[in-house]
């Protein structure tokens, strides 16, 4: 179920890539590894939003839920062009980005492993706009 409006998630595939999106409110949970698969796919080195996603420190209590285990996602914050904040399980199912966090990924990044996640996203967004059109 979506974090954000509680309506059911409809798994869509990129390049070998399951993301799971609500048709509601546009919002994307990538299972655990799934972030990883798409920068490697890129052969980009992890960056700063693997950095702030594996940090330890910096997360703060948030109200949404995991849609996998149903705990309160922590907030994680992503440094770029502009701060990035993005819902990650604190039981390691994965990672929350809202419609507008994705938007604000992709134009902040345009290099390294955030340039590639922007890229793979902008991709999948590009293609959802042109099935729908």
């Amino acid at each position: 179920m979506c974090p954000v409006c509680h309506e059911p998630l409809v798994a869509f595939e990129l390049d070998g890539v399951e993301i799971d999106r609500c048709v509601d409110c546009r919002g994307v949970w990538l299972d655990a590894g799934e972030l990883e698969l798409i920068a490697g796919r890129a052969g980009t080195p992890p960056g700063a939003l693997s950095r702030a996603l594996n940090a330890a420190g910096g997360m703060r209590q948030g109200k949404r839920r995991c849609p996998r285990c149903d705990r309160k996602l922590k907030v994680v914050q992503v440094e770029g062009s502009s701060v990035v904040e993005l819902d990650r399980c604190p039981a390691g199912h994965g990672l929350w980005l809202d419609a507008g966090e994705m938007e604000s990924l992709i134009g902040a990044f345009e290099t390294g492993e955030e340039g590639a996640v922007a890229s793979f996203f902008d991709d999948f967004y590009c293609k959802k706009r042109e099935a729908s059109g």
